[in-house]
């Protein structure tokens, strides 16, 4: 499993490098993101903890590697359920999103505080790609360190996630997600 995670990691870095050279760059690999789904009959959420992230500070791209057996629920069934029925992880063991930070001018990384932050790209899941249009914020820390958050919601139909009839009524049909994570610069 580390060797996987250090593997998404590599792959985060590989798309840096195709970066501007000299830009300033932000990462990790222990960013955060939680999905929250509730229904009158049960509520599902999960936490994945190895989360790989970068930012180009010159061209605003941004990108996200996400593993996902890293996804971590309440019950060891839901966990397996999700990974052999729904997301596919033996076929698809990774989500990512390329994208562009496309308010950049508008957001100062040499100054500490909070920025809104308008996000578009491509987001995959379940081998599955479709455009993006989210917000999210920027919160520069004293330290220079970056802090990224975001909330949005996702339709597994929209990534052709198929839910069983047996428990159709037991997912939402959006999926709210939370995404938080510490960028440290390069």
């Amino acid at each position: 499993m580390k060797i996987i995670i250090q593997m998404a990691a590599m792959a985060v870095l590989i798309l840096l490098t195709g970066m501007t050279a000299g830009a300033q760059k932000y990462m990790t690999r222990n960013g955060y993101i939680k999905f929250y789904s509730e229904t009158p009959i049960e509520t599902i959420q999960a936490e994945n903890k190895q989360v790989n992230a970068a930012l180009d500070l010159e061209t605003g791209d941004l990108v996200f590697m996400v593993l996902m057996k890293s996804f971590l629920f309440e019950k060891a069934l839901m966990q397996e359920h999700f990974n052999e029925n729904y997301v596919e992880s033996h076929k698809f063991p990774n989500s990512t999103l390329k994208a562009k930070v496309t308010n950049m001018s508008q957001i100062d990384f040499s100054k500490p505080g909070t920025y809104e932050a308008l996000i578009e790209g491509d987001l995959t899941l379940h081998g599955v790609t479709q455009k993006i249009s989210e917000k999210g914020t920027f919160t520069v820390k004293e330290d220079g360190t970056v802090h990224g958050k975001s909330k949005f919601n996702v339709k597994p139909k929209d990534y052709d996630i198929k839910i069983p009839g047996a428990v159709v009524k037991n997912i939402a049909e959006t999926i709210e997600v939370s995404v938080d994570v510490m960028l440290t610069k390069l």
